[in-house]
């Protein structure tokens, strides 16, 4: 998610940079045959203008770590935060401080895609295996990186289905596609893009860090369309969709994942963002299974967010293996790649192919209206 497409380090200069980090780390330490005092590290916003998608996410895995916990009082594991600020420019630095710790033996994330592009080599190289909740663009199955595991569907799957709202739900005769520059928004508008097809009346593009749309809202309202198609995140698209309704645009604003998030909802304004439109390639957390949604609330005094519930899923493999006694990378590695269970929250079963993606990718979509302040279930969507 939140990302401009950066060049990564690599080669062999990469490759010793890891390795004598590593080299340098003290050994865990053990109770009897178990290495205690491990850690799993959260990559991704937490803050920034794009934390209010994360946030929900890193409670997920948090709650997940104190319930392991207070029964492993005796070895315990820690959580350790890499806050990328959504940036993909600052994630080769944060890989490496993690790839550097020895021990660090998973990541839960990246968060973004972008990020997730530039941090993932460093991972692959050191053998940290990952499991995003939410990065969403499907190259990522493309690189050959073992250690890439994703526990949603990807944006072959959410693009269309912003795409089939549009035109079956809304039945909109003129749509307008805006996307930004990111590696998510780029791919996710692509692909509602290839669904929308004739109904498309125009198209524009922003980028990272955009505050005005005088232009872009002009040709909006001049195009006729009564729905808009936005791939990209909550920064940008809050100031963009107040700004078309100050216009007197009185279209429906569809988003994907990377609006789905508090900060939508607060920064736009109960007035402006009503209708609006987040899909999600996730379940509902509000009815998650289990006692997971009272844990949460317990804790946080909050209803959970999108991708909270499959965090602590993913917290919880992780913590599974730790659990089994498989203390280092490549135990756990090889842990999540031959995993085979249902998640207590969630209800996926996770699963994984070679490439990292589930197997078989779940399908389901949903779309989540901004309803009086609040984001609500709207409908599953389906061809």
């Amino acid at each position: 998610m939140r990302q401009r497409i950066v060049r990564v380090l690599g080669g062999v200069a990469m490759t010793a940079l890891i390795a004598g980090g590593a080299a340098a780390c003290t050994k865990p330490a053990e109770t009897g045959s178990q290495a205690c005092d491990l850690k799993i590290g959260f990559f991704g916003a937490l803050s920034g203008e794009n934390a209010g998608l994360v946030t929900p996410m890193k409670n997920g895995a948090a709650l997940a770590l104190d319930q392991y916990n207070a029964a492993h009082a005796d070895c315990k594991v820690t959580l350790v935060d890499y806050d990328s600020q959504g940036d993909p420019a600052k994630a080769p630095a944060l890989a490496n401080g993690a790839v550097g710790d020895a021990k660090v033996v998973a990541i839960l994330g990246p968060a973004f895609s972008g990020e997730s592009e530039a941090a993932d080599p460093i991972f692959e190289s050191a053998g940290l295996p990952t499991i995003t909740p939410s990065a969403t663009r499907p190259s990522l199955d493309t690189k050959g990186w073992k250690v890439f595991h994703r526990g949603v569907g990807n944006d072959f799957v959410q693009g269309p289905a912003g795409g089939l709202y549009i035109k079956n739900v809304l039945k909109a005769e003129k749509a307008f596609l805006v996307k930004d520059d990111s590696a998510y928004g780029l791919g996710l508008a692509d692909e509602a893009q290839k669904v929308l097809g004739s109904l498309i009346v125009g198209t524009d593009t922003v980028k990272t860090g955009d505050k005005l749309f005088n232009t872009l809202v002009t040709k909006v309202k001049a195009s006729g369309a009564t729905a808009l198609f936005y791939g990209g995140y909550t920064a940008e698209a809050s100031p963009f969709l107040k700004q078309l309704r100050a216009a007197g645009w009185k279209g429906t604003f569809v988003g994907g994942d990377g609006i789905n998030d508090s900060n939508m909802i607060n920064a736009t304004g109960k007035a402006d963002v009503e209708g609006t439109i987040a899909t999600c390639p996730c379940g509902d957390p509000s009815k998650a299974k289990g006692t997971f949604v009272a844990d949460y609330k317990a804790k946080y005094s909050a209803d959970p967010g999108v991708y909270a519930d499959v965090s602590y899923d993913l917290a919880n493999i992780f913590l599974e293996g730790l659990g089994a006694g498989k203390t280092s990378r490549a135990d756990l590695q090889a842990w999540v790649s031959a995993y085979n269970k249902t998640g207590s929250a969630t209800g996926v079963n996770y699963k994984w192919a070679a490439n990292g993606e589930l197997d078989p990718a779940p399908v389901k979509v949903l779309a989540f209206k901004a309803v009086n302040g609040a984001w609500v279930a709207d409908q599953e969507i389906t061809g």
